[in-house]
């Protein structure tokens, strides 16, 4: 990637991009103040709203909307054309910064051929209702409304959801927007409002929830081929931990190479952080040791839904040794890119795997790190490096090459490294975020591990001895 690349992402935002951010954080702003008592800033922030859509198949609909919303008049179809709204801002500009990527790293991309929805389904009809309720009785009160009791509210239906695995989707994004509310509350008294996570989600929430909910990516053909992983991307919460391995796919029986990624998870306390998370996914050990050891997959007939691999262990085999840097080097440029489904399209889920070399690394005056290539800067999203691996940001700054994932946040770019090669006291270097799949390959914090004891040992003994009881 040169600088005539990055100094394309530089350019002006894409045209609207701005002026749908604007209507975004208008809606956001009436969520955080709730429906019941909409002043005048409430009331042009969704004015505005529906002018921004006017000239698409959701204006008459959410023109309704707004006027009913305006009168006082809070019904289920208003508050679905209202999330509707807000998603489809942000899916336009997703769309937007995402073309101007493909064309600043020249990736070819297929287009969605999917379905726009699923078929109603009658059997969890009642349990859906039962989700629409309390987003509505949220939508209504406001996040600064927000007490113990509206979000024990939630307690009920997701309980019921969770039970169906056709709503264990919704369920699970319910029961992660009650546990942060909870955590807020008394939500009238915070400083500062995540409203616009909370707005996403809730919105989300409210359109998986319709009776015709938002469509998942069909499933595609069991695919088989060589996989090569480039970089492992560590997502932890306070209850769940995933690794999501970005690879490039060489299909059996030629095609062209294909951008994917694979996914495992497991659930966690708060008590198990760094290289012990690994130990949480050792259900999947060939993916593991393939991470550790840098070596290429074999997969045959692995079920996937558009780019996303759904992970089966026992459906690959380890192959032979494959170096990151050099298949991003080889195949990155040429790989083609998967479609993103209509519900993803979101900036903040923008995440698309570069190869960037030759550049100088520096730290601003606030402690931020920044890349320059070519005289184009690029920030350094360092904030998101795991602790369960050895990249650190000491090695980020040392580094003279990075496989990582160019992001848009807050109106910038970034990358957030995956893996770099650094020189380190005149030696060469090179760390990836799954180098301690495995174990810890570094002797001071494998001591220090062993120092602290086995916290997953721990808690899995114990709660084979509650079992017991």
């Amino acid at each position: 990637m040169r600088g005539i690349h990055l100094a394309g992402l530089h350019d002006e935002p894409p045209p609207g991009v701005t002026d749908a951010l604007e209507a975004v954080e208008g809606v956001d702003g009436v969520l955080a103040h709730g429906l019941a008592r909409l002043g005048e800033p409430q009331l042009a922030a969704l004015t505005g709203l529906a002018g921004a859509l006017t000239a698409t198949p959701l204006g008459g609909r959410v023109t309704e909307a707004v006027e009913k919303l305006s009168v006082g008049s809070v019904a289920d179809e208003h508050l679905a054309a209202l999330a509707g709204a807000r998603t489809a801002l942000f899916g336009a500009v997703h769309d937007a910064l995402l073309a101007r990527v493909d064309g600043v790293l020249g990736r070819d991309r297929s287009p969605w051929t999917g379905p726009v929805a699923d078929a109603p389904d009658q059997d969890t009809a009642n349990l859906r209702a039962g989700c629409r309720a309390w987003l509505h009785e949220l939508a209504v009160t406001g996040w600064r409304g927000v007490d113990q009791d509206l979000v024990a509210a939630a307690d009920r239906p997701v309980e019921a959801a969770l039970a169906v695995p056709a709503l264990r989707r919704l369920a699970v994004l319910l029961d992660g927007l009650a546990a942060e509310l909870r955590a807020s509350c008394p939500v009238a008294v915070t400083s500062r409002l995540p409203a616009r996570r909370w707005a996403d989600l809730w919105s989300r929430a409210l359109l998986l929830a319709q009776e015709a909910a938002p469509a998942t990516p069909p499933p595609v053909d069991a695919v088989d081929g060589r996989l090569l992983p480039l970089g492992v991307d560590v997502h932890e919460h306070g209850t769940a931990v995933q690794v999501q391995v970005h690879a490039v796919l060489e299909p059996d029986g030629g095609g062209p190479t294909r951008l994917v990624r694979a996914t495992v998870g497991a659930a966690r306390t708060d008590t198990i952080v760094g290289p012990a998370l690994w130990r949480l996914l050792d259900a999947h050990p060939v993916l593991l040791t393939a991470l550790a050891q840098h070596r290429a997959l074999r997969v045959t007939g692995l079920p996937a839904r558009g780019g996303d691999l759904i992970w089966r262990d026992d459906r690959a085999t380890l192959d032979e040794p494959a170096d990151p840097f050099a298949t991003a080097r080889v195949l990155l440029a040429g790989a083609r890119a998967a479609p993103v489904p209509p519900l993803d399209r979101h900036p903040a889920a923008i995440a698309e795997p570069v190869l960037l070399e030759g550049y100088a690394v520096s730290t601003t005056p606030t402690g931020g790190t920044t890349l320059t290539l070519d005289g184009q800067p690029l920030d350094v999203a360092v904030d998101r490096l795991p602790g369960c691996g050895p990249l650190t940001p000491e090695l980020v700054v040392a580094s003279s090459a990075c496989v990582g994932l160019l992001r848009w946040d807050a109106g910038r770019w970034s990358v957030q490294p995956l893996a770099v090669q650094a020189t380190v006291k005149r030696k060469p270097v090179e760390a990836h975020n799954g180098d301690w799949a495995l174990g810890v390959t570094d002797p001071k914090v494998a001591k220090a591990e062993a120092k602290a004891g086995d916290a997953v040992e721990v808690l899995r003994e114990r709660a084979g001895r509650l079992l017991r009881r």
